[in-house]
């Protein structure tokens, strides 16, 4: 997996679970952490607050335990 996989799969779902990201990646949510850190600091990625749904609709999980990650149009 490589920065620009997380680029794209953020650019088409423009929000995503952590969770999600790691099963679709098949790939540990700590090193997933440090690749959207880049992101991040690039100002292409933010980190929403705990508590932001992250608009599946299918209200499954606990909005307060999700780390959700929203790509940012600059």
């Amino acid at each position: 997996m490589i920065l620009s996989e997380i680029r794209d799969y953020l650019r088409l779902n423009r929000r995503a679970a952590l969770i999600d990201m790691a099963h679709r990646f098949d790939a540990n949510p700590d090193a997933l952490r440090g690749m959207l850190q880049k992101w991040i600091a690039k100002g292409q990625v933010e980190k929403l607050p705990a508590g932001t749904e992250c608009g599946g609709g299918c209200n499954k999980c606990d909005p307060m335990s999700t780390e959700i990650y929203q790509w940012v149009d600059r």
